[in-house]
């Protein structure tokens, strides 16, 4: 578990990275806070950061292996969820008062054994099949009011996969993730 202070270093680069990149600098550099580079912070980490207007998402992407140090994950994929996201023109500076910034700093991810067993809201979801792969974040089941079958659909359909890929021999993860922003 994060502490509070991690938390705060964690937005504050966050935040920081969405500005520099939306006025066209590099991303933030290392965070130099007391707590900033923490044991916590410099562990290994997927993590994911959300960028909202209002109830809009305006761009989330993130790491989902712990491939970085949590606060360079934190800090890369905020600056790619303000300029990268394909699905979304990049952030202005004119939108930035507006935006609302969220971190999901994940888990490891474990093998699903029992379907019946995943917990939506609690739970993320990660599933792969050959090339393809989808990832759905604990909260949007809580989001969209999904139950199990209908998180287990949409993880399928995030990937490109069939609605019932999770029977047919794709593999199924689960983790969970402190949420705060």
């Amino acid at each position: 578990m994060l502490t509070p202070e991690e938390k705060a270093a964690l937005l504050a680069l966050a935040w920081q990275s969405v500005r520099h990149v939306v006025a066209g600098a590099p991303p933030a550099a290392a965070p130099t806070a007391p707590t900033a580079l923490s044991p916590a912070l410099q562990a290994a980490r997927g993590a994911f950061v959300t960028l909202k207007a209002g109830e809009d998402l305006r761009g989330c992407l993130g790491l989902v292996q712990p491939v970085r140090p949590l606060w360079e994950a934190v800090r890369d994929m905020a600056a790619a969820a303000a300029r990268e996201d394909p699905r979304f023109d990049p952030i202005t500076p004119a939108e930035l008062p507006a935006l609302r910034l969220e971190i999901s700093a994940l888990t490891p991810m474990e093998p699903v054994a029992e379907p019946s067993t995943i917990r939506p809201g609690i739970d993320g979801l990660y599933i792969r099949r050959g090339g393809a792969s989808g990832l759905l974040l604990p909260q949007v089941a809580t989001e969209q009011g999904w139950d199990t079958a209908t998180f287990l659909r949409h993880v399928c359909r995030k990937a490109g996969l069939p609605d019932d890929a999770w029977r047919q021999g794709a593999e199924l993860f689960r983790f969970t993730a402190e949420v705060f922003g």
